[in-house]
């Protein structure tokens, strides 16, 4: 019997594996998608649309007619009838008040809970907010009020703490420019010699370390797989290796733990390049053909 037989398990398995490879991205991408909106919707959309249920609710304190507009009630039959039920003293403004609202909140509960598609509410007006925000700084009063209230905020002294450092992550991963945030992919032997580690070449180094070692750069290394985190270092300009990829399959290569190479960087099986550039083939066959021409002169002297 031949050794490259398969095994009857091979097949089944083979399948299995196969329909993992199909199915598994997609899984992923709508469990990740579906996290995201849960996330999204528990830190934003729910307080929002808490806060608009307690306007609904409060507003008839202020404006009598609005209860009556909202539909939300209570009217004196409902609310003497709780008041019954709850033991309460009708003559007590304070009971009757708070026992009011407490009816408000529970109606307007009731109708929201019966109009689901409200919960998007809360996303369209954070939304909204959002983007008149973005209007607003993008002008030059917008942006002086903006540069009063940080420096209000930078004053405080557990904010000043915390407030510069995400302040400067977020303007690094949401560039209003269209410049890219990294220079260059580079490669560069860290931890020790003999080890390439890739890197984003980030930018000039800090002033002392410049006089120290001149013409040094600043790199970061991202960790795999998580490329958020990752190692700073500083080494000559001279010591690094440009790699001829973008930011983009970098990350992937750095999050895959190097699965994903870039299609113009993979390996055939003989340990050269997959794809071989036409532009140096051209310019091989016009150094081979060189000295095919010289040879007759030389023969001849």
């Amino acid at each position: 019997m031949s050794s490259n037989k398969k095994t009857p398990s091979a097949k089944p398995k083979r399948a299995f594996l196969r329909g993992l490879a199909v199915l598994l991205p997609s899984v992923l991408t709508l469990w990740l998608m579906v996290k995201a909106y849960q996330f999204i919707d528990s830190a934003i959309a729910q307080p929002i649309n808490g806060g608009i249920k307690m306007l609904v609710v409060q507003t008839p304190n202020y404006f009598p007619g609005a209860a009556d507009y909202f539909a939300i009630g209570p009217n004196e039959k409902e609310l003497h009838e709780a008041a019954l039920q709850q033991e309460l003293s009708i003559t007590d403004k304070k009971e009757m008040r708070s026992l009011t609202i407490e009816l408000r909140t529970q109606s307007v509960n009731k109708w929201w809970d019966a109009h689901r598609w409200m919960n998007l509410l809360g996303l369209l007006v954070a939304a909204v907010i959002v983007y008149i925000s973005g209007r607003l700084v993008g002008g030059w009063l917008g942006r002086a009020a903006y540069k009063r209230i940080e420096n209000i905020m930078v004053a405080v002294p557990v904010i000043r703490k915390v407030y510069p450092y995400i302040k400067q992550l977020v303007d690094f991963l949401i560039n209003e420019n269209d410049a890219p945030k990294f220079s260059s992919v580079v490669a560069v032997q860290y931890p020790r010699k003999g080890i390439w580690s890739v890197g984003f070449l980030t930018g000039p180094t800090l002033q002392t370390l410049e006089k120290q070692t001149p013409d040094s750069v600043t790199i970061f290394i991202p960790s795999s797989p998580t490329p958020f985190t990752g190692y700073t270092i500083t080494v000559p300009k001279k010591d690094t290796l440009d790699l001829p990829i973008t930011v983009e399959e970098a990350i992937r290569f750095s999050v895959s733990g190097g699965v994903l190479v870039p299609d113009h960087q993979l390996l055939s099986d003989t340990g050269v390049p997959a794809r071989i550039d036409t532009s140096n083939e051209d310019s091989n066959e016009e150094n081979h053909d060189e000295p095919m021409e010289r040879e007759p002169e030389q023969d001849q002297t």
